[in-house]
């Protein structure tokens, strides 16, 4: 069967990998959509995101969709699971449950998840982007009735939007701005839209970005490298950084209210980042991180299932043979938003 291994800085390929066997307690899920994440993305340009290298080859993927075909063995006091041939997500994090962040009810920062596709560990956790996978049971979710499957590959990245959301507390009402109009920056607006926030403005660089914005619901949209862009704010109630650059910080900073909250949501370059740190002193801002997520997941399938607005996000469905051009692709934000791989309905059987 086909999978999608990422071998090295640059050298991904489409391999024929062993079809795998559920054990007791894991489920077997053909996969049909595979959304291509930034993380995907930094292992097939660099090697490896952040301090995470690779260590040998990684089948990429977190964001997936999918058909379950079979138990391992039931747990007889485990909840019921989506029966065999239902269409289901997959939620990518199994943390430990035991660490002080998993009894604290955090567990999407716990100190040693298991996270498809991911070389955060050694060996690595292999990811998702392979015609059959097999996760933990209970990390399967059933689609809502009437969410297409192509629509619901969104969930993961939509999830990490969610999450960002709620660490900026309560958005009614509120001017919000977004900096950074990729894929996750898209779905932040559509998150903060939904938890009620009144204005959302939204800055990019690239115009196409911008558009991609204003499908998700984004009310103003300014080229962050027009100082003379009539739609910059003089001030926000709250902002969430999804660019994940130091410009995009200092941006969020400067703009947003005394006393106001800033996310930091885009992941920044390893090492020392500038910011101007005596605006969170003189104006006693809140500076919170988000990452990941946990119940969000859930959440995150039923606004997609009530919300068609998302299709205009899905920019391009590539057959997984062809990942090469569906990475480049991805990589190019002039083109694209969220690209995903198409396993083809004959993985299914």
């Amino acid at each position: 069967m086909p999978g999608c291994v990422i071998h090295g800085a640059g050298d991904l390929r489409v391999e024929d990998v062993p079809s795998p066997v559920p054990g007791p307690g894991e489920a077997l899920v053909a996969v049909r959509y595979g959304g291509v994440c930034g993380s995907d993305l930094h292992y097939w340009r660099h090697g490896g995101v952040g301090d995470f290298r690779l260590r040998e080859p990684m089948l990429l993927g977190h964001e997936v969709v999918g058909t379950v075909l079979a138990y391992g063995s039931p747990d007889a006091a485990g909840p019921p699971r989506p029966a065999a041939g239902t269409s289901v997500a997959v939620h990518p994090a199994t943390p430990c449950g035991v660490c002080p962040e998993c009894v604290d009810g955090r567990r999407n920062v716990c100190r040693d998840t298991r996270y498809l596709g991911s070389a955060a560990r050694f060996p690595h956790v292999q990811g998702g982007f392979a015609a059959r996978i097999v996760v933990p049971a209970e990390q399967v979710r059933a689609l809502p009735a009437g969410l297409d499957p192509r629509r619901g590959a969104l969930a993961e990245p939509l999830s990490v939007a969610l999450h960002a959301v709620r660490r900026a507390g309560d958005l009614t009402g509120r001017h919000v701005l977004v900096t950074g109009a990729g894929p996750i920056g898209c779905l932040v607006v559509a998150a903060a839209k939904a938890a009620g926030a009144a204005r959302v403005t939204v800055t990019d660089l690239l115009p196409a970005a911008l558009e991609y914005a204003r499908a998700a619901g984004a009310d103003t949209l300014v080229r962050a490298d027009d100082p003379a862009d009539s739609g910059w704010p003089g001030e926000v109630d709250t902002a969430v950084e999804a660019s994940g650059v130091a410009a995009g910080l200092d941006t969020c900073l400067r703009l947003v209210r005394r006393s106001g909250v800033v996310v930091q949501l885009g992941m920044l370059p390893p090492g020392q980042s500038p910011f101007p740190g005596n605006l969170v002193v003189s104006r006693e801002i809140e500076l919170r991180g988000a990452f990941r997520f946990d119940g969000e997941f859930d959440d995150a399938l039923r606004l997609l299932a009530a919300e068609p607005a998302f299709d205009a996000l899905v920019s391009a469905v590539v057959p997984v043979r062809e990942a090469a051009s569906a990475f480049e692709l991805a990589a190019d934000r002039s083109r694209s938003c969220k690209v995903l791989l198409d396993f083809g309905a004959g993985s299914v059987g």
